[in-house]
Formats: structure tokens, sequence, C-alpha cells
């Protein structure tokens, strides 16, 4: 018998125990994004092949009825139904050939067939195809034993959809899936949004370059810079600025003030937990930006913080990696939505099972990186989040498959809980 453990509220229960240290809950955080950010302005035509990952600008319209004319969905022997009378088998001569690409050569004479292959437009006069499996044929005579329906195996004019109706709705991510709807209507290029521009500003006196030499004792290598470049290689986002900046207040200040003259976002990491060497939201208040919130009732990345300079967006992720990458996913995704065009937060969460016991702090929605090791007995997937969440730590997440949320307010979740489940597949800029 598998036990499962009903979990309210619905969503990750982050939302009361730390409202009153000024946190806000991840829903209330993502409220907030949506409420405040809309799509960039302005738009490009791009080549269908480049479209991919875009978001499309304005509904599209068909050109033409698709089909563009009733054809043969089979190899095989179009005739006239009515032409099959009394019993069979019924004996018809061929008088016709029509292939693909090659208009019909007129109408088809009564008591007749037609040779007719796949998507070959139809003769006049004919009414069903019989697959070339289905009849003898030889000497230019077909011998028929099985009385067609009418319309079998053709695909008639407009039957997908008419000239001018709506094949693509606006504001959706283009896919493969989208370029070939497009394709069918003879569209060679697209209407996208142009691309976000992304300023990105990584703080720390302590971070060195990868690849760079040799540390010094006290120095780090920097994660951060590579994991949200990475983050941000996507058809629809362009990088404007990337900079690391030492812990100095005036010059984060300028490299803040920057980065909202020439970007629609700002993102950065550290500096905006509450040190002395923590210096973000200070600057921000200095060059003239505002604070949404600070602070998110979560753990890992408890400081992440929604603010805005001038007409850029400013998020600020914490300085661990763990953190910036989780409240990347969680806020930064959310944003990169928003200014795309797009309706909502693309958090497609849904239910898994634990596969074992979890005993931990209540008091905020901790997310935590886990595996999918199976399904249980009535065909759920199986989740392991074991261990505690360390934020600077990152190996676990390349070992993972998505994020899993534990309810703020749960001590002790047992083997069978169901717990919400972000796939990474859905939350690394999909549509």
């Amino acid at each position: 018998m598998t036990f499962v453990q009903r979990i309210e509220p619905a969503a990750c229960g982050c939302d009361a125990p730390e409202a009153s240290a000024g946190t806000v809950s991840i829903d209330d955080a993502l409220d907030c994004i949506c409420e405040r950010i809309s799509g960039v302005t302005g738009t490009q035509r791009v080549a269908l092949a480049n479209a991919v990952g875009r978001v499309l600008a304005e509904p599209i319209r068909a050109r033409s009825d698709m089909p563009r004319f009733d054809h043969s969905a089979m190899d095989g022997f179009a005739l006239r139904q009515g032409d099959l009378v009394g019993p069979g088998p019924w004996r018809l001569p061929v008088t016709m050939r029509c292939a693909a690409g090659e208009a019909a050569d007129g109408a088809l004479a009564p008591g007749c067939a037609a040779r007719v292959f796949t998507g070959a437009p139809l003769p006049g006069g004919a009414d069903c195809v019989m697959m070339q499996e289905e009849v003898a044929h030889h000497a230019g005579v077909i011998v028929v034993s099985r009385r067609p329906t009418r319309h079998e195996n053709i695909r008639f004019r407009g039957e997908e959809y008419a000239e001018g109706s709506e094949i693509l709705a606006g504001n959706v991510r283009i896919t493969p899936r989208n370029i070939a709807v497009a394709a069918s209507s003879g569209f060679g290029d697209l209407e996208v949004r142009r691309k976000i521009r992304v300023a990105l500003l990584v703080t720390g006196s302590e971070v060195a370059r990868p690849g760079a030499g040799g540390l010094g004792a006290a120095r780090i290598w920097d994660v951060n810079t590579p994991m949200l470049q990475a983050a941000l290689q996507r058809p629809d986002v362009e990088v404007v600025v990337i900079d690391v900046l030492p812990d100095a207040p005036g010059g984060i200040e300028d490299a803040l003030a920057h980065a909202a003259r020439i970007s629609d976002l700002v993102v950065t990491t550290g500096g905006v937990s509450v040190g002395e060497e923590d210096h973000l939201r200070a600057a921000l208040h200095r060059a003239g930006g505002k604070i949404h919130f600070s602070g998110v009732s979560l753990k890992p990345g408890k400081p992440v913080t929604f603010g805005a300079l001038g007409g850029a967006p400013w998020l600020g992720l914490p300085g661990n990696p763990q953190s910036a990458f989780v409240t990347w996913t969680l806020f930064g995704e959310a944003i990169l939505r928003r200014l795309a065009g797009l309706n909502d937060t693309g958090m497609r969460k849904r239910f898994v099972v634990l596969s074992h016991p979890v005993e931990r702090k209540p008091g905020r929605c901790e997310v935590r990186p886990a595996s999918l090791v199976g399904h249980d007995g009535m065909g759920r997937d199986l989740i392991d989040c074991r261990g505690p969440v360390r934020s600077g730590q990152v190996r676990v997440l390349s070992a993972s498959d998505g994020l899993v949320f534990l309810p703020s307010d749960a001590d002790c979740l047992p083997t069978g809980a169901l717990v919400e489940f972000l796939p990474f597949r859905s939350s690394e800029g999909s549509a």
C-alpha cells in the first residue's frame, strides 16, 4: 500500500511564516514580476529557418486553403463509386495517370479509373481512391473486389484550414512545430519581437575567471558568470554587457547606471545580503532605482531582490552559485518570458512522489535539486532529494533532473508524500 501525504496549500506553501520579516512568498514574488513587466517593443523579420526560439509578434493567417486542392492520400486508383454497379468484383479500364506536382488532365470518363499517386490532384468526377494493394492491375485494367466508401483516401481542399484563418496566434514562442505550420502556408519569414538586451554584472572581489591562472590564497573561481552566460545563450536574448566587479560601492553604482541605459534587464549576482560588503541595494538607490521586493521566503536564495533602474528591471541574485542558479530558474526565466511578450511565468511544475522520508527545519519553502529514480506502484514518478541544501555547492545540480519544492510548514515528509517538481527541461528557456 502506498501512503500519500496530502500537502496544503496546493502551491509550495511558502506564504506565511516569514511575511513579518519582510520577505515575500515565491508566488507573491512571481505575481510582482508579472504585474510590473511587459513585453519589449520593437519587432523584426527573420527567415523561417532562424525563427525557432523567437516570439511571434503578431498572428499569422493562412495565405491559401490547406490542402490547396483535392488530392489522393494514397498510391492507388481513383474512380467513381457509382460506377460499381451490382455485385463485385468490378473491372475498370485505366485511362488516366495523375502524379504529384502535375495538374490532372481533364475529367475521369464514366466507368473508368485513373492511376494516382500520393499528393496527386484528383481528376474531375473521381470521388474515392482505392489503395493499390487492394486491387488487381493487369494490362490496363483493374479488378476491384471491395466497394469503397465515397471520399475514401481523399484529402479535400481546405479541410485543415481555410484561406484567411488564423493558423498561429501572436505572442507564442516559435517551435519546429510552429515552423511547419507557417511553411505549410508559404511563409518564408516571420515578424518576431526583437531580442531582449540583458546586462550581466557579477560582483565579488574574491572571484577569478576560470582558466585565468593560479588563485591567490583567498580567491575562488567565478562560477556565476559562465553559468548565467550559458543560461542567456538563447535565440531571443542579446547579452550587451558582461562585467565582473569588485566590491566597491562607487564602481557598482556606475556599472548599474550604465547597464540600465543600454539594456532591457539588468542581472547581478552577489551583494544583495546585509553584510558590510554587500553594496547592490544601496548602489541601486543612489542611482535612482527602486526595489519592489527584497527577500523571498525561500531556501536557498532568500536575499534575491527585484527592482528597477530607469526603464530596466533589475534582478539581484545571491552570490552563492546554487542560490544564484535556483533564483535565476524561478525568477530570471519568468522575467525573460514576460519581456518576450509571453503571458505566463513558464513554471511547468508537476507532482511527484518522495522515494524516501525527508526531515527538515520548517519556516521557508526549500528548493532542492532532485533526481528521478523510477516509478511507484501507481506509475507516478519517484524523486530522490536527499541531503541538506548548501548554497555554495554546484556538483549536485549537474546530477539532478530538476528542482523539488518542500513546503515551508512541513518538518517531516514521509516516503510516498506528494511534492511539487520543476523539471530542468521546462525551466531552461523552453516554450
